[in-house]
């Protein structure tokens, strides 16, 4: 039986790779405060802080508080906090495939039962960072005493590991902390820091308290782009315990793309977070609203964009869809002739932008991971408002006709929404793609564009689906000529193999109303 991923099984030392600087990180001293133990945290931020840990340059390790109830921690605590990170894509063209042992979590805690240790957490002069992440729904507003054990959202956690703090320290300036949420929301830290303050005058904390946690904390605002799917596969999990030596039950699987933008302008925030040196992918800046941009546009909005597409066409994944040459090359047109010249302002340079759109095309094709168009689908419309309605309405704003690619994507979004394929008929919040499998409609706005459609009459119903401001945000039929590029892609959808059309708009063929 394989031995398990371990300090005590790392110093016997019957490998084949050196585990002299991972032993010696797992001594250093415990400065971080993490609320989440899932994927991502791992695999961007700790790997981050591994990283500097092995170089001397910011000796610290990571205490997490799982948050949720499912589960507990005994992996963990089996394993000492230690897993592998197998990273592995296309980075310029070149295949990546390297493995790193990460050793920047030193223990555990659960937010259920061992709520008063957390809190204790607060007495150590050390600890002055906290990271985040809950998923956006843990940034949000509860009415709660934070005096629970625990406190029932994160913002009360957080707040109530404050007041532990101010009152441990008096008040002092300096112990202030350095706060970085990675929830994906707008401005995440600001929300956040005003969710605190509601819950302090809440809480009736005094005067004294409000003015330390608004003016001796450092909420920052953050971005994160990596994509970490988790776990590995069995076989995959297998191969790489063999080339360990070792069973590791923490094991995750990352892109070599990473991105974690920091806005600051705290000289106090850039002495704390020493570990940004050794990783240029860690960017501290006075404002992220470019990165936020690049990643919204080129990298979320073409998957929104090409989404339901890629479904039609009978794609999977976003890997086998950038395999297939004419899609590629739809994707390519898709961000350098319409994304790209719609997104370029004061805060993004042509330069940024197409250094961007081609590291997403080398992020797309990693056949290493297993990206699901279904999975990108879930809140399809709500995606395609919050990302790309902007670009239709700039896109108009710059050009007399429509953007035939975005055309051909909103139009192939419309026919799944509604479960249409082809000759297929629509199917109650399924839609059967063209091997007969059926995808759930997971979309909440389902129920009213079905709604909005005059007995499956293409012409009659585009109008009043592209008018629901509802939806959109806007009426759409305003938008130079996109009505009807939409409506005669549709037309094309229903008549021709929906690759056929891709190839077709790739090389400028006219999509003719049927």
């Amino acid at each position: 039986m394989m031995d398990t991923l371990s300090i005590e099984n790392l110093k016997k030392g019957a490998y084949d790779f050196d585990a002299s600087g991972i032993i010696a990180s797992t001594l250093l001293p415990e400065r971080v405060l993490q609320f989440g133990t899932g994927a991502l945290l791992r695999g961007l931020p700790d790997y981050f802080i591994d990283k500097a840990n092995k170089q001397g340059l910011f000796n610290g390790r990571v205490v997490v508080v799982k948050t949720t109830d499912k589960g507990g921690k005994a992996e963990f605590e089996a394993q000492n906090g230690l897993y592998a990170q197998r990273i592995r894509g296309v980075q310029q063209g070149s295949t990546v495939d390297t493995v790193v042992i990460n050793a920047a979590i030193s223990r555990v805690l659960l937010a259920g039962s061992e709520w008063q240790q957390i809190l204790a957490l607060a007495d150590n002069p050390l600890m002055d960072i906290v990271i985040s992440n809950t998923t956006e729904v843990g940034i949000s507003w509860h009415e709660e005493s934070i005096f629970a054990e625990p406190p029932a959202s994160f913002p009360g956690k957080l707040l109530a590991y404050l007041w532990r703090r101010y009152q441990t320290f008096e008040g002092a300036p300096e112990m202030g902390l350095v706060i970085i949420p990675t929830e994906l929301i707008s401005n995440n830290a600001s929300v956040l820091k005003d969710l605190c303050n509601r819950l302090a005058v809440h809480n009736g904390l005094d005067a004294n308290f409000l003015q330390w946690l608004n003016h001796s904390n450092y909420f920052c605002n953050s971005l994160v782009d990596r994509i970490v799917p988790g776990k590995l596969s069995a076989a995959e999990q297998q191969l790489l315990d063999e080339s360990l030596g070792l069973h590791d039950q923490l094991a995750i699987m990352s892109e070599p793309y990473a991105l974690w933008a920091i806005e600051t302008n705290s000289e106090v925030v850039r002495q704390r977070l020493t570990f940004a040196a050794p990783n240029p992918e860690m960017v501290l800046t006075e404002s992220i609203a470019k990165f936020r941009k690049l990643k919204l546009h080129l990298l979320n909005g073409t998957h929104t964009f090409c989404c339901g597409l890629a479904i039609l066409c009978g794609f999977k994944t976003v890997s086998e869809a950038l395999e297939q040459p004419d899609f590629y090359e739809f994707t390519v047109q898709l961000l350098h002739q319409e994304i790209i010249p719609c997104m370029v302002d004061d805060d993004v340079t042509l330069a940024e932008a197409q250094g961007f759109a081609s590291q997403v095309l080398d992020r797309f094709k990693n056949p290493f991971i297993a990206h699901y168009w279904e999975s990108i689908s879930l809140n399809y419309s709500t995606k395609m408002r919050l990302r790309n309605v902007v670009l239709l309405e700039r896109y108009a704003t710059l050009n007399a006709g429509a953007p035939p690619r975005m055309a051909l994507a909103f139009a192939a979004m419309l026919l799944y929404l509604h479960g249409r394929h082809g000759s297929v008929p629509a199917q109650a919040q399924l839609f059967p793609n063209k091997f007969g499998e059926f995808y759930p409609l997971q979309d909440g706005n389902v129920s009213i564009l079905n709604g909005l459609w005059a007995n499956d009459d293409i012409d009659l119903s585009v109008p009043p689906l592209l008018a629901e401001a509802q939806i959109w945000g806007t009426d759409l039929n305003v938008l130079s000529s996109f009505t009807q590029a939409v409506k005669d892609a549709m037309h094309q959808l229903m008549l021709q193999e929906p690759i056929a059309l891709v190839a077709a708009c790739v090389t400028q063929k006219t999509m003719d109303a049927a």
